[in-house]
């Protein structure tokens, strides 16, 4: 392990965290809340850090797999750890573990909170909150592969250990470009939002905030009500429309807005999640319509308002969920767990994961009808490699023993069983609102302490793909 080599790149990445923070500043002075304070105290103090442990350490550009999963775990939660300091500072969130808590359920784009009154917030430290969605959405390592050009020497080793999904979708051959590539996109398609939104009747700040929160599939909101606040039809479906899209792989993004217009229609994933989305719908539509709304209009909106943000894991909210039958209750519950697209901002398991297990079970099915067919696991016209299929079932299985192990834990903290089973679901997953006592009208303060670390910890863990972080636990990882 080059430990030198991991500290110098984590110096740098806590330089630009610096920077970040400088942004809310602009908020704090336009509306007059004080709390630049506390940014400027807090970037001064990151920027201290990260300038001398880069200084103090030497790079070697031959980074191997053993470092990019360290630098991108501890990239993580170095950003947790300096970013939670504004909250501190601020005195908007004065426990260390709440407001760790807070940063890192915003860096990895899981929104869970443990905030009672958002609205009683200043502007900077709110729009600090949404920032951390945003940065974390496409990856920190990604962002840092973009704007550093020395690390795509060895930057493959990060961007694997980051994006998401069973396979990394490298656009060019170098992957400093790839990132560049993705990160355009994001901004892109972060402007439209932000300009559709400000035509639907908010403001500037609260358009870049929840744009922040649909981009990343954080679900971060200004409003206590989330989304379900404005109520508007316009902003509902227009943030239904961009959730989409975050949740979908941003290399078909990339590939329409350079002419190939079919590219998403020839995507057997992304078929696969828009068929998902409209079984979803049509099921919890019919109950909520004949329980609940009794008109068509409304119960099309609320409905796919939250089967998408659910399936996509960005968490907002239009309505409570938890008023609605258990049928329709259920449904959401496994809809948190298939996630988005793989290479997409989306958490759970991936869409790409899900499909390539029940194409897995049909190609069984066929070799004991025929044991001597040759029937491998195909996406389309693509034949799936047999490792590719083995790290699908792999992580499956290391997944879901990490949520039963999650749910016991809780269990045994005093939690009643819904509220386990929904916290638990709602940060491997990186959703936020869960089931129970962390439910879509509730939060996560009253969560025990040993709890919080325990959510914060699965949070990062579905963040990261689960074997980014749990690899770090092997002993032989760390041996030479």
């Amino acid at each position: 392990m080059h430990f030198s080599s991991v500290i110098h790149i984590l110096g740098l990445l806590l330089m630009f965290l610096a920077i970040a923070m400088l942004l809310p500043i602009a908020f704090s002075f336009y509306y007059g809340d004080g709390d630049y304070q506390a940014l400027l105290i807090s970037a001064g103090i990151t920027l201290v850090f990260g300038f001398v442990t880069y200084k103090v350490t030497r790079f070697a550009q031959d980074l191997r797999p053993k470092e990019g999963f360290a630098i991108v775990t501890f990239g993580w939660l170095s950003f947790s750890l300096f970013g939670c300091l504004p909250f501190l500072l601020s005195g908007a969130i004065p426990s260390f573990t709440d407001a760790f808590f807070e940063t890192m359920s915003g860096f990895t784009t899981t929104g869970a909170s443990i905030l009672s009154d958002i609205e009683e917030l200043p502007h900077g430290i709110l729009f600090w909150r949404s920032l951390t969605h945003w940065i974390g959405g496409m990856g920190i390592i990604v962002l840092s592969l973009a704007i550093l050009p020395f690390l795509g020497i060895g930057g493959m080793q990060l961007f694997k250990a980051e994006v998401p999904g069973p396979v990394a979708d490298k656009l060019t051959p170098r992957i400093t470009e790839t990132a560049k590539i993705l990160w355009g996109v994001y901004v892109l398609i972060s402007a439209a939002e932000v300009v559709l939104l400000w035509l639907g009747g908010m403001d500037l700040f609260e358009s870049l905030c929840h744009t922040f929160g649909t981009m990343a599939t954080g679900g971060f909101s200004t409003r206590n009500a989330s989304i379900g606040s404005y109520g508007s039809a316009y902003i509902d479906y227009v943030v239904i429309f961009f959730m989409i899209l975050a949740g979908t792989n941003f290399a078909l993004h990339y590939r329409f807005i350079k002419g190939d217009f079919r590219a998403y229609f020839r995507s057997q994933e992304f078929l696969f999640f828009l068929s998902i989305i409209g079984i979803a719908a049509v099921i919890i539509g019919i109950d909520t319509f004949s329980h609940h709304y009794k008109d068509v209009p409304l119960t099309l909106q609320k409905t796919l308002f939250q089967v998408v943000a659910l399936l996509t894991t960005t968490g907002y909210g239009t309505a409570d969920y938890e008023q609605w039958s258990f049928t329709s209750q259920f449904v959401l519950f496994v809809l948190m767990f298939l996630g988005g697209c793989a290479g997409s901002t989306g958490g759970g398991m991936k869409i790409m994961r899900i499909h390539l297990l029940v194409k897995f079970v049909f190609s069984e099915i066929t070799r004991l009808l025929h044991p001597h067919a040759v029937k491998p696991v195909r996406i389309g016209p693509n034949a799936i490699p047999r490792d590719v299929v083995s790290n699908v079932l792999g992580f499956f299985i290391t997944f879901m023993l990490l949520f039963i192990l999650g749910v016991l834990v809780m269990s045994a903290l005093g939690l009643d069983m819904a509220t386990s089973f929904g916290a638990v679901a709602a940060t491997i997953n990186n959703i936020g609102p869960g089931l129970g006592g962390v439910g879509p009208t509730d939060n996560y303060a009253g969560i025990p302490l040993v709890g919080k670390w325990v959510l914060a910890f699965l949070m990062l863990v579905g963040r990261l793909e689960v074997f980014t972080v749990i690899i770090l636990f092997s002993p032989s990882y760390w041996r030479k």
